[in-house]
C-alpha cells in the first residue's frame, strides 16, 4: 500500500500493485520532481510528497528497503498490457540542457539506455549489468553496443516530459536489436526515435560471442512476436553504410581521453561518451547555425582507461541519386525536405593517436536552427 501525506494533513491512500502509473496526459499539468513524487497534479491542487510504505498483514507499515522495491514503485516506468514493451516518463531537468536551451543529444541517448536499463530489470533480468540474463552471468557474458542511430525531430526543453518506449528484438545469431519511440508527453507528439544493434562479449576475454539458445530462450518471452520497428519505412536512414573516413580530415580534434566517469558496469567507456567526442570536432559555424538532427554510430572496438583518442569530421558529398528521402511514417517523421545546403552531413572517425585503430565511425545530419 502507499501512503501520502502533505503539509496540511490531509491522507491519501492509494493501492497499487507495482508501480504508481500516470493517467491519461493531462493538458494542463503541474509535476512534482523525479525524485520526490510521481503524480500528475492540477495547479489548485496541493503538492503532495509520496512515502512509500508496506504495509504488514499486522497492520504495522515500514519502508521496504533492499531489492529495488522502492525504486519500482517510485519510478515512472511500467510494461505495456501486452508485457512485449515498456514506457517511462521522465522530466528533463536543467543540467540536461545545453546552450541551445533544450536536452542535449548525450542526455536523449542516457534517456535511452536508461529506460533499456529498466525494462530489463523490470521483466526480471540482472541489476548488476545491463540486462544480464541467468546464463549470461553463469558465463560471464555482457552486451555492448554494435550500432546506435538516433534521430530528433525536436529537443525537449527544460522540465519538459517526454515518455519512452521501448523493446527488444533477436538479430540474427549474433545479437540483439532495441528500438525506442520518443513522446512529447504532454501532446503525444513523437519527437524522436532510435534503433540500435547489441552483440555479446565474453567478459573475461573480451571476445565477442554467438547468442546461444539458452540466451535467446530467456529473453524472447519478452520481445514482440512479429516483428516491429521504430523505423519501417524502406531505405530509411538508418540502414546506410557508413563509409570510413580517410584523412586527411576537413577538421579534427586530437589527443582526446577518457575520463574516470565515462567508464560504465562493463569496464570500458561507456558508448554515450563516443557521441561527445565524434562532436567535439564538428566544426564552430555548424553548432552555431544548426542542431543535430541524426546521429549513426558503429562501435569498431572497445576504448580502455589509457587510450587517447583522434576524433576526424568530414563534409559528406551526396549526390540526388544517393539522398535518403524523407517519408512521412507511422511513428512520426518529418515531413517537409528541407534544402540540401541546410542539411549538411558528416562522417566521423574515432581512431587511437599510437596506432591509428579504428574505435568507432559515424555519420551526423544537421539542420537549420529555427529563428527564436
Amino acid at each position: 500500500m502507499l501512503k501520502l501525506s502533505n503539509n496540511v494533513g490531509d491522507q491519501f491512500q492509494i493501492l497499487t500493485h507495482v508501480q504508481c502509473r500516470f493517467l491519461d496526459p493531462p493538458r494542463s499539468i503541474s509535476l512534482l520532481r523525479r525524485r520526490n513524487a510521481v503524480l500528475p497534479l492540477s495547479r489548485t491542487t496541493p503538492q503532495l510528497q509520496v512515502q512509500a510504505v508496506v504495509s504488514d498483514q499486522g497492520g504495522s507499515s515500514r519502508v521496504e528497503s533492499g531489492s529495488g522495491s522502492l525504486a519500482d514503485r517510485l519510478r515512472w516506468g511500467s510494461l505495456t498490457e501486452d508485457g512485449l514493451s515498456y514506457k517511462e516518463k521522465f522530466i528533463v531537468r536543467c543540467y540536461e540542457v545545453g546552450i541551445n536551451k533544450t536536452a542535449t543529444v548525450e542526455t536523449i541517448a542516457n534517456l535511452l539506455q536508461e529506460v533499456g536499463c529498466n525494462h530489463a530489470q523490470n521483466v526480471g533480468f540482472s541489476t548488476d549489468g545491463f540486462a544480464t540474463t541467468t546464463t549470461m552471468r553463469k558465463l560471464h557474458l555482457i552486451w555492448v553496443t554494435a550500432r546506435m542511430h538516433i534521430e530528433i525531430y525536436k529537443y525537449p526543453a527544460w522540465s519538459d516530459v517526454v515518455e519512452i518506449e521501448t523493446w527488444c528484438q533477436s538479430e540474427g545469431r549474433i545479437g540483439t536489436r532495441r528500438d525506442w519511440i520518443i513522446k512529447d508527453y504532454a501532446t503525444g507528439q513523437v519527437i524522436g526515435r532510435a534503433t540500435s544493434k547489441w552483440v555479446m562479449m565474453n567478459q573475461d576475454t573480451r571476445r565477442l560471442q554467438k547468442v546461444s539458445d539458452d540466451v535467446r530462450d530467456e529473453y524472447l518471452v519478452f520481445c514482440p512476436r512479429e516483428l516491429r520497428l521504430a523505423f519501417p519505412e524502406e531505405d530509411n536512414s538508418s540502414l546506410r553504410k557508413i563509409l570510413k573516413l580517410e584523412d586527411p580530415a576537413q577538421y579534427s580534434r586530437l589527443g582526446l581521453m577518457p575520463r574516470r566517469a565515462d567508464f560504465d558496469m562493463n569496464q570500458h567507456v561507456n558508448n554515450v561518451a563516443y557521441i561527445g567526442w565524434v562532436l567535439e570536432s564538428m566544426p564552430q559555424d555548424i553548432i552555431d547555425t544548426h542542431e543535430l538532427q541524426t546521429i549513426t554510430l558503429d562501435y569498431r572496438r572497445e576504448c580502455q582507461q589509457d587510450d587517447i583518442v583522434d576524433s576526424l569530421t568530414s563534409l559528406e558529398l551526396i549526390d540526388d541519386t544517393e539522398a535518403v528521402p524523407k517519408l512521412q511514417g507511422t511513428n512520426g517523421s518529418p515531413v517537409a525536405i528541407q534544402e540540401k545546403q541546410d542539411q549538411p552531413q558528416f562522417l566521423h572517425l574515432l581512431r587511437l593517436a599510437g596506432d591509428g585503430s579504428e574505435i568507432n565511425r559515424g555519420r551526423t545530419e544537421w539542420r537549420k536552427k529555427l529563428a527564436r
